[in-house]
């Protein structure tokens, strides 16, 4: 009978292994695919033979996008609207979610309620244009900021990780020795929640640094587009109107061919900050979202 039972766990194994394995593949040919193509020269993609490895490798659409002088303003906005959005936002959600964790915190039903219904309806877009413009915040970086810096999935994640992590054991021995609410979170809690900030942070960083809409709603000044917004330019610019006889039919080939390059150099570009700075905080990753995860 135990041999039999030892015999189905390595079959099992053998099944999982083979299901992960394909689900890998699945997973990293795109990204793979992606890097090869943005090394591949223009014909080779329009003809479709690149597969896994690059074809006629060639770094011209890298060369093109990084002659545009306004990538490298696009980088430098992506960071500070990133940086200073995740601080923004992690200081509110964490303030938000800490007291909705507190069982002495009166009315945390209601505000919790409040959260929830703000997940299910909004005011949506002309609403929201017309506040950011009523406050004087268009063409400004607290235009992609603010509008987006509590999240009440965010800050319900964060509540229920402060709920299973800290005890309250520990909030009434701090405050046997005097110490205050501000204190205990400051110096005891915010330390002790490494994972679901590090979760948090990167949740919220990839939002602000994939983000595309609301910089093409709320801003107009080029020198203040992010890095989507600039790759954007950049894809279009490379773009030929084929209903213009006059084009030369080389230079229409060749265009339609660069274009097809940098599409797939701007998603590398775009996409390297955040592979690079992934690694640094995936020990947190997975301890941070199954602790704070919403429980049914």
């Amino acid at each position: 009978m135990k041999k039999k039972k030892i015999t189905q766990d390595k079959l099992v194994c053998f099944i999982n292994y083979i299901l992960l394995g394909l689900l890998l593949i699945t997973i990293l040919y795109p990204l793979v695919y992606v890097i090869s193509a943005s090394f591949s020269s223009g014909e080779a993609l329009a003809s479709g033979v690149v597969r896994l490895f690059p074809v006629e490798p060639t770094l011209l659409s890298y060369k093109t996008v990084f002659e545009y002088d306004a990538i490298w303003i696009g980088f430098v906005n992506s960071i500070i609207y990133t940086a200073a959005g995740t601080l923004v936002s992690m200081l509110l959600t964490l303030l938000a979610a800490y007291p909705l964790s507190r069982d002495d915190f009166r009315g945390k039903k209601v505000l919790s309620s409040i959260f929830l219904f703000t997940m299910m309806f909004s005011g949506g877009l002309i609403p929201t244009y017309m506040l950011v413009k009523n406050l004087g915040l268009m063409n400004t970086m607290w235009s992609i900021i603010l509008p987006t810096a509590v999240s009440a999935y965010n800050v319900i994640v964060a509540r229920t990780f402060f709920n299973q992590t800290i005890p309250k054991e520990l909030l009434e021995a701090s405050q046997m020795d005097g110490c205050s609410d501000f204190r205990f979170f400051s110096q005891i809690v915010i330390p002790l929640s490494k994972p679901i900030v590090a979760v948090l942070c990167l949740w919220i960083a990839i939002s602000l640094w994939n983000g595309y809409f609301n910089p093409l709603i709320y801003i107009n000044d080029e020198s203040k587009y992010p890095l989507q917004l600039v790759l954007r330019r950049i894809l279009l610019m490379s773009q030929v109107n084929f209903a213009n006889a006059n084009i030369d039919p080389a230079r229409v080939a060749a265009n339609r061919y660069l274009s097809q390059m940098l599409q797939y150099s701007t998603i590398i570009i775009s996409s390297l900050p955040l592979l690079i700075l992934y690694p640094f905080i995936q020990k947190y990753f997975v301890k941070g979202v199954m602790i704070g995860s919403v429980k049914g």
